[in-house]
């Protein structure tokens, strides 16, 4: 099985750079990395070649031009390059526990998407974490709230069963999926702009497909560094799109990864 690691990301190198020293020290990597960039500046371009050579293995670097939030879009084309056959994904500032990829290969099965566990970054140690490079974290990290959510027992996970349905839980900054799965649905809707709704549109439209979800408590767990939040603009939008995929149990959209293959 080929596993690619999927990271958006828009213009934070300092973040980035985090979550890149955080794959270096996973106790198993992926085959490759894809950075899916939605319209950073040369910043963040020169960030990636210097890690480049850090890797064996390959790191992408998928850009577009910057016209607003379309992450719906940068991610398709991000999939489109790349052959993996299965897919974990993340936010480019979610630093990841060492065994995060580990645990989302170990839980890889077919017919099944993952959604695994996000820890916050308090906001008074944002600047401390920059400063000092700190992508570590236990349960008594003062770093940290949602202690809980750090703990790393991974037999426990198995208690979680795979089941129907989107949970309130499921973060599109935590989640893997076979790649043939993401393309039977055509991806991303890329009528999705702005902030909000497109991550979990598309985890329920491969639900209406049959693909069942899994909780991943215990294991594959990632740490958010706090920000601002976007704008919501589009989200009235946004929910009146997802609520005709819920409502009309769509599986395909029509504006997906579809015109990248």
């Amino acid at each position: 099985m080929k596993t690619a690691l999927l990271i958006s990301t828009y213009n934070w190198k300092e973040a980035l750079e985090l979550v890149l020293e955080s794959i270096l020290i996973q106790s198993k990597m992926p085959d490759e990395i894809l950075i899916a960039d939605d319209g950073s500046t040369e910043a963040t371009k020169i960030l990636i070649e210097t890690y480049q050579s850090k890797f064996h293995f390959p790191l992408l670097h998928i850009w577009q031009e910057d016209k607003g939030f379309r992450k719906s879009m940068i991610l398709n084309k991000a999939v489109a390059n790349t052959n993996a056959d299965y897919i974990i994904q993340i936010d480019g500032d979610c630093i990841l526990h060492k065994e995060f990829v580990a645990d989302h290969i170990k839980n890889a099965k077919k017919g099944i998407y993952l959604y695994g566990s996000r820890v916050n970054i308090l906001p008074e140690f944002v600047e401390e974490i920059f400063n000092k490079g700190i992508v570590k974290f236990n349960f008594t990290s003062k770093e940290i709230k949602n202690k809980t959510r750090t703990l790393h027992i991974s037999f426990l996970s198995n208690l979680y069963k795979p089941h129907k349905g989107i949970s309130k839980k499921f973060r599109g900054c935590n989640v893997s999926y076979w790649r043939k799965d993401f393309i039977d649905v055509n991806g991303y809707n890329e009528d999705f702009v702005g902030w909000g709704r497109e991550d979990s549109d598309l985890a329920i439209r491969m639900g209406n497909n049959g693909i069942l979800a899994k909780r991943l408590r215990y294991a594959g767990i990632v740490y958010h560094i706090y920000h601002t939040i976007n704008s919501k603009n589009n989200l009235k939008r946004n929910d009146e799109l997802q609520s005709q995929t819920i409502n009309e149990k769509i599986i395909w959209n029509k504006n997906g990864i579809n015109k990248y293959l």
